[in-house]
């Protein structure tokens, strides 16, 4: 695979588009941490005030993920990543517009939305790779699209001096975060008008319920019902952190509302859940054993990507502060060092996916690079302002290797669980990213770094022994088709795309 990957001819083709979506959602998601204290000066902010933005940025994209997985199996890649691209101008701009702290809690709750792009993508690259290029493909998609959180923090910062520069002022982040925007709602645009779903001659597989997803076994049912709590229970976590002192974007009795409402979300999504799998736990319906899959191994999932997306979205939320204060550095200068974090994107999560190809195990592909990504985040907890900055860099770029890593293998495996579910499936697992960051950055909000590398540290390690357990290798992990699909179909497919 990796000796096409810069032809732009059928599959890579659709691949290079897509992470390139995957790449605008990112920049526009992440565009606000460049900016972070200079938009609390300028505003006035207090410094619990911006962390609390930087958990509302990723709060909305937990029950996105879920929506954007239901409405990408029901209506495929194509039409669903057009109009969120199109969409992200609207928190762009609201965000550029914003004059006080309740007006930028609204702009990055709904950017948050925006954030759930990256389950489009997956979907889209399952459809054209086969199972045993699914780690590499996925890989590059999510590296190269990930390098968007380091495009947010390397050049919108430029962008902004520049622009400030030139209209006579200070730095101009309101129209570097505009920008970012009306960039994205262009290919939008383009997107729509270029790429298709599936290869010539292949159908795209829909599941047969929607509103919740079809599990095969009544212990996989309470299972998910006990994953979709945890998801309500972050945004619970939300609600009360907009309560607190020196925030207070939300009264007492106003949180208490939110709670009401989030119980009553989650019984509505346990009915959904029970109407969509009635049959199965009536008794009326028994899955063949080709049809199974467990749950358990969703949820197992679902720990991998807290422990890595959701310490990767923490790191890149509050490493340019981090850097600023503790070396006191000028914000551009910090913006990006920082930015070494999600750079690495570029190589470390598409060799997680190639490991997790060529090692010839998904599952102790997983179990070693979390045991990594732990090692990491606890060496990053000794940095200090006596450190030289140098030193520094080379620590968060360890943890950041295996955290990004570990996305890449985690997301190797995904696609493999259940085909025709993989949008809701890859959404479930992409929400516990969020979930795991909404947890750690308000673990950082209310203690310090130190205490939240350490947390997200011995997390991994965690994480590490329970797939070493648990973790089962996927049917079929390295096969040259999905199972029903001719392994000539893609090959034969992008050949028809390549002549025309």
């Amino acid at each position: 695979m990796l000796k096409g990957l810069f032809s732009w001819n059928g599959r890579y083709r659709i691949l290079h588009q897509t992470w390139f979506a995957f790449f605008l959602t990112f920049v526009c998601w992440f565009n606000f941490a460049p900016f972070a204290t200079t938009i609390g000066k300028q505003l006035q902010l207090a410094p619990e005030q911006i962390k609390t933005l930087g958990i509302c940025n990723l709060a909305l994209t937990i029950p996105a993920r879920l929506i954007i997985g239901m409405l990408l199996d029901r209506f495929g890649p194509r039409i669903t990543y057009s109009m969120l691209l199109i969409f992200a101008a609207v928190p762009c701009l609201a965000t550029a517009l914003s004059q006080n702290f309740n007006q930028l809690v609204i702009s990055r709750l709904l950017m948050g939305i925006v954030g759930s792009g990256f389950v489009v993508g997956i979907r889209m690259v399952s459809e054209w790779f086969p199972p045993k290029e699914m780690g590499t493909a996925q890989g590059i998609y999510g590296g190269w699209g990930n390098f968007g959180a380091f495009g947010a923090e390397f050049a919108l910062p430029m962008i902004a001096v520049s622009t400030g520069f030139l209209a006579g002022g200070a730095s101009n982040w309101r129209f570097a975060i505009a920008f970012t925007g009306i960039v994205a709602a262009v290919y939008g645009v383009i997107y729509y008008n270029s790429v298709q779903d599936t290869p010539a001659g292949k159908v795209y597989k829909r599941p047969k319920k929607n509103g919740s997803l079809e599990v095969t076994s009544v212990k996989s049912f309470w299972a998910m019902i006990i994953s979709n709590f945890g998801l309500i229970f972050a945004l619970g976590l939300l609600a009360w952190r907009l309560e607190q002192k020196n925030i207070h974007f939300l009264t007492l009795s106003q949180m208490y509302l939110a709670w009401i409402a989030l119980l009553g979300l989650f019984a509505y999504q346990t009915y959904k859940a029970w109407q969509v799998n009635k049959e199965l736990l009536t008794g009326k319906k028994i899955y063949a054993a080709s049809e199974r899959y467990q749950f358990g191994q969703v949820a197992l999932l679902e720990f991998t990507y807290v422990t890595n997306f959701g310490s990767e979205l923490a790191a890149v939320s509050m490493l340019p502060a981090f850097f600023e204060k503790t070396f006191g550095l000028e914000h551009v200068v910090a913006g990006m060092i920082a930015a070494t974090y999600p750079f690495l994107n570029l190589v470390s999560r598409p060799s997680g996916g190639v490991i997790s190809d060529k090692f010839g195990s998904r599952k102790w592909t997983m179990t070693i690079i979390s045991a990594g990504i732990g090692v990491g985040y606890l060496m990053a907890h000794f940095i200090n302002s006596s450190w030289p900055i140098p030193l520094a860099i080379a620590v968060t770029m360890f943890a950041a290797y295996f955290a990004q890593a570990g996305c890449g293998a985690t997301y190797g495996i995904v696609p493999l669980i259940k085909k025709e579910a993989t949008g809701q499936i890859a959404g479930n697992v992409g929400a516990y990213g969020n979930f795991g960051g909404v947890v750690y950055l308000t673990i950082y909000s209310l203690t310090n770094p130190a205490t939240l590398f350490t947390t997200m540290g011995i997390a991994a390690l965690v994480c590490a022994f329970m797939c070493a357990f648990f973790l089962k290798e996927p049917q079929g992990s390295f096969a040259p088709a999905y199972e029903g699909e001719l392994p000539e179909t893609a090959t034969k497919s992008s050949a028809i795309l390549a002549e025309e």
